[in-house]
């Protein structure tokens, strides 16, 4: 069992649906009480009808005034409106309340779990935007039906108060429509939980579409890309007929069987009226009596939401059960950056085909790794693909954990580290940065909430991005959507946003390789310069850059197959023959970097695509303002 498993039985077990409802709940503030509190006066302004009718109608028949009731009952049936005209708004405030604390709870933990979460970016999505929607309205429906059973059972009360015969009449359905309501309850969860499954398979398959929307241009694929993302559509239509039919069902067995009860209730109350045993008003009271003992089973609409939102907190609580990362509670221990393997060992993940882990057997993608790491020094991780560098240099910031073995920093295992402690040692700049932020200089400092202008141009200048950013018509406060970026650029403002951050070990994974020969030494360079004295460890495909660290570490099948200065390693033919490969087009790092990037699938750099980049990186530096400028606009404009 790794570290970030729960233990089953364990304390801190992950929440199953009922306790992330419970959690909805709690998180209205207070609100569901009230919407309940209307609701408990609107069924008793509701239950006080009937009674002052029947008073009314038999003031009259006997000859006095009926005035009186009649006044009490046009109060009541006021009080009641106002009540269900305060209910509508208050339970849709308690519905969002529960569904943005879903939401929060479901992204956190989604991200939480860090770039290699179990849980497809399609199911996050519709968990995040329909799933815990469906599931924040289940407090508000269970309260309305919980209210509507207890009203239905005060008039149940009042009609055997009125004459037992009526009431049991009534009760005769009872065990009836409660096997009915719970059979559609049962089989609507199932089938609208395949309903959420196959409408999920949809986004996953959208979202893969768009982040390759270029190949899928380029190859002329667009009409056999549009079938396979729609391919789900079929079982959308099954299940959905399938709750259509279970709803038509359930709904005239419903009709037939309160039309039945109702006529057997009234036709005992009619003949109580002919035997004298009841008053004319003593059965119109039974007649509204019975119309409110109806609603407890009659909602087909409520016992709909019922199954959505269970069926849909199923599905969340599926999303919990995968552990997320666990942090300790130390600081970081006095030190200026040295790091350690000790004996790790690293897995691929796998999975049975349904989503869950598999439990088999692994193949290591890290094997027994034992390495230090010195303070301020410069190391290069290389090799070929899915050599397990990127695994490699994942592992001191915690983006994954190892499966066996330690690593330390500072002396101190990092598992032991508190996350904001951690967050300030480690820092990373990735291959493919995503850039998250409203403006360009939000970008650069994010995570830095109050970091100055001025260190966020330095962080720029060394990243040889402020050339290219003060050329946007707004400059640093250009907003980010608007900003047309080529792969290398964006990988120049990923790497000044790592810059930004007075870290003790800075991982560079692969993080110029979109940027053509001479910006990379340039950028190299001003890097080495602005990190002298800081651990570094960068994770390399190009001669060059490891040619500029101090050390290399060459990593072959998980483990390390050599180190050394990369002087001496390149008498090696084997080692010669990596970089060869990575020239030649053998995907620069690919298998890596699907396990070790930072998520963002927007951009550019590396792989096939890196050649047009460096090209055009070269035109866009030298760019005119103006042009740039129109360039700008015509991306706006588009």
């Amino acid at each position: 069992m790794t570290r970030n498993e729960r233990a089953p039985g364990s304390g801190d077990r992950p929440p199953g649906a009922g306790r992330l409802l419970i959690g909805a709940v709690r998180h209205t503030g207070g609100r569901l009480s009230l919407l309940i509190a209307l609701m408990v006066l609107s069924t008793a302004a509701s239950l006080a009808l009937p009674a002052l009718l029947a008073a009314a109608v038999n003031a009259v028949l006997h000859g006095d005034s009926g005035a009186a009731p009649a006044l009490a009952w046009g109060a009541v049936m006021a009080a009641g409106a106002v009540c269900d005209t305060l209910m509508a708004p208050l339970g849709a405030v308690c519905a969002a309340q529960g569904t943005r604390w879903l939401q929060q709870r479901t992204v956190g933990h989604l991200l939480s779990m860090g770039g290699r979460s179990p849980v497809p970016a399609g199911e996050a999505v519709s968990q995040v935007t329909q799933a815990a929607q469906q599931a924040g309205a289940l407090p508000v429906a269970v309260a309305g039906w919980g209210v509507t059973v207890t009203g239905s059972a005060a008039a149940l009360a009042a009609l055997l108060w009125l004459d037992w015969r009526c009431g049991l009449a009534f009760l005769i359905c009872v065990p009836v429509t409660v096997l009915i309501a719970r059979r559609f309850v049962g089989r609507v969860t199932r089938v609208y939980g395949d309903y959420l499954s196959a409408q999920s398979g949809i986004a996953v398959r959208l979202l893969a579409a768009l982040t390759g929307a270029r190949t899928i241009r380029a190859s002329g694929t667009l009409d056999r890309e549009t079938d396979r993302v729609l391919a789900p559509l079929r079982e959308v239509s099954v299940a959905g007929h399938r709750i259509w039919r279970l709803q038509k069902g359930t709904v005239w067995q419903f009709g037939l069987l309160i039309s039945l009860t109702e006529a057997l209730v009234l036709g005992v109350a009619g003949l109580g009226v002919v035997d004298g045993r009841l008053s004319p008003g003593q059965f119109v009271a039974v007649a509204g009596y019975l119309q409110l003992a109806f609603p407890a089973v009659q909602q087909i609409d409520v016992f709909f939401t019922l199954a959505q939102a269970r069926a849909a907190a199923v599905r969340l609580a599926g999303t919990f059960a995968h552990a997320a990362v666990r942090y300790g509670t130390a600081a970081a221990a006095p030190g200026a950056g040295a790091v350690s393997f000790r004996g790790v060992t690293v897995r691929a993940a796998a999975t049975d085909g349904a989503g869950g882990a598999e439990g088999t057997a692994r193949a290591a993608v890290l094997d027994g790794i034992d390495l230090d790491i010195p303070a301020g020094a410069c190391v290069a991780f290389v090799g070929r693909t899915a050599s397990g560098k990127s695994a490699l240099a994942g592992l001191p910031g915690r983006l994954a954990d190892p499966d066996e073995g330690e690593v330390l920093l500072d002396g101190r295992p990092v598992r032991e580290l508190a996350e904001g402690p951690l967050r300030d040692a480690v820092t990373y700049a990735f291959e493919r940065p995503a850039l998250l932020g409203g403006t360009v200089r939000e970008a650069i400092g994010y995570g830095r909430p109050g970091l100055p202008r001025s260190a966020v141009r330095d962080a720029a200048r060394a990243a040889a991005a402020d050339g290219f950013v003060r050329k946007l018509p707004e400059g640093y406060d250009t907003p980010l959507e608007r900003v047309p970026l080529s792969g290398g650029e964006r990988q120049r403002l990923g790497l000044a946003r790592t810059l930004a951050r007075p870290a003790r070990v800075y991982v560079l994974d692969d993080a110029t390789s979109g940027l053509d020969t001479v910006t990379e030494a340039e950028v190299s360079a001003a890097v080495t310069g602005a990190l002298i004295g800081r651990t570094r460890i960068v994770v390399a495909h190009r001669v060059a850059t490891a040619a500029r660290c101090d050390r290399v570490v060459w990593l072959d099948g998980g483990r390390i197959r050599a180190s050394g200065p990369h002087a001496e390693l390149w008498h090696d033919p084997a080692y010669r023959a990596v970089f060869a490969a990575d020239e030649a087009g053998d995907g620069a790092g690919i298998g890596d970097d699907a396990q070790a990037g930072d998520g963002g699938s927007s951009g550019t750099g590396g792989g096939p695509d890196g050649a047009f980049d460096d090209a055009r990186d070269a035109v866009t530096d030298n760019m005119s303002d103006g042009t740039r400028r129109r360039r700008y606009a015509a991306h706006r404009e588009a």
